[in-house]
């Protein structure tokens, strides 16, 4: 007998287990759907929900939690984006929940509307009666993430309970659950940020210019640069403001999601400094990590993505 010598790449591999996901997920539920935010996670995420429907279009719609504190280039991207594939995209408005009473807005210099996603959340999976949401965490993001299983269950508060999950063995999942309970679903669990970068390459996807180096209008607080051009950052008088070339490794609410030195203004050149790094995108940009030891954990636990 011949011996093959056909072999997967490491891409290959974790693109076959993720697109094996979404399949499971479309065919065990009747209400999915994708969080896009315009971020390159997401963007990976709608390419291989793509690749699972091809030639079919993505049998689900797209949802963004917009906080309306946003980075313009990432809107314009998202807005583009779901209308060039022709998808359904639903906001789920931060803003409308505070409209309504449903949150109140932080004060203070360090306000963020980012922990008031979850009620924003809730709300969207609720009044459109989703039972499972793809999400674009992964593993090596967060020590909250490491712990969820690729099919996260969520009870009928939308909570999470790390120390009661359900076993995956074999990448099997349990997809049952009772009207009124949900599952995040994450299909790049086992991704990390260069696999993300190196499947953005190999596949020639385009991501928004905030991603590559740039001169921007930031200020520095607690050694972060916080951006400055959108006014969504409550910079202080102490904190004075100036022009950095910078990129950014992750996008979120532009109060609390900060930059990073580069001069990287290519793919080569993005790839080169991630490979390099031993910081996750989080632990380096995100100021509501840093609120405590288990601060993205307690925000999980109430619903967050």
């Amino acid at each position: 007998m011949q011996r093959s010598d056909y072999l997967l790449s490491q891409l290959d591999v974790l693109e076959a287990e993720s697109i094996h996901i979404i399949r499971e997920v479309a065919a065990e539920f009747e209400r999915p759907v994708l969080l896009f935010s315009g971020g390159k996670d997401s963007i990976v995420m709608l390419r291989l929900a793509q690749k699972a429907f091809w030639p079919a279009p993505i049998p689900f719609p797209v949802m963004h939690v917009d906080t309306g504190h946003n980075f313009p280039e990432v809107i314009e991207f998202r807005d583009r984006r779901a209308d060039e594939l022709g998808l359904r995209l639903v906001v789920a408005s931060v803003q409308e929940s505070i409209d309504a009473g449903r949150v109140a807005e932080e004060t203070g210099r360090r306000a963020s509307r980012n922990r008031l996603q979850t009620t924003t959340l809730l709300d969207a999976i609720e009044e459109h009666r989703f039972d499972a949401a793809f999400g674009g965490a992964r593993r090596d993001e967060e020590k909250a993430r490491a712990k969820e299983r690729v099919v996260s269950f969520r009870d009928e508060f939308g909570q999470w309970d790390p120390k009661n999950q359900r076993p995956e063995l074999w990448n099997l999942y349990n997809t049952r659950i009772r009207q009124g309970e949900h599952v995040r679903v994450f299909p790049l669990s086992n991704w990390t940020e260069l696999d993300i970068w190196d499947y953005v390459r190999r596949e020639e996807l385009e991501l928004p210019s905030i991603y590559f180096a740039h001169t921007r209008r930031v200020f520095e607080r607690d050694g972060m640069l916080l951006d400055a051009q959108t006014g969504f950052a409550n910079r202080g008088d102490d904190e004075p403001e100036f022009d950095a070339t910078v990129r950014y490794r992750t996008v979120g609410d532009a109060s609390c999601t900060g930059a990073v030195k580069s001069s990287a203004s290519t793919l080569e050149r993005v790839i080169e400094e991630i490979a390099a790094t031993r910081i996750t995108e989080r632990g380096q940009t995100r100021a509501d990590d840093r609120a405590s030891e288990a601060a993205m954990e307690d925000r999980k636990k109430e619903g967050y993505f």
